[in-house]
């Protein structure tokens, strides 16, 4: 048991430090679409953590499995409200020529 939580906790430590490595070095620019992609694998640990929820068999399993439940939902959320608030930066503030000759000519 304590070899395995070892080898486990090995593993979590190491793609830590890997997943921070990756995401400080990519570009502001494609933050959008690297949360679009993080929503989107959210979305499959949400769903597998609502199948392990459904077959846990004693108090501990349910409690963690409810746990994940509720971090994996906060993650979906968080996730599209962060791309939501990202894609708002890129709308345009003035109206564009279009909308004001329309209403130029009414």
């Amino acid at each position: 048991m304590t070899n395995a939580l070892l080898e486990y906790s090995t593993v979590f430590i190491l793609s830590v430090f890997i997943g921070i490595e990756i995401i400080s070095k990519v570009p502001s620019i494609l933050h959008t679409p690297l949360m679009s992609g993080s929503n989107a694998i959210h979305g499959v640990i949400l769903v597998g953590s609502m199948l392990i929820l459904g077959s846990a068999n004693s108090t501990t399993q349910e409690l963690l499995g409810f746990l994940a439940v509720i971090l994996a939902t906060l993650n979906v959320v968080g996730g599209f409200v962060v791309t939501d608030r990202m894609l708002e930066l890129f709308k345009s503030k003035t109206p564009s020529r279009k909308a004001k000759s329309e209403s130029d000519a009414s």
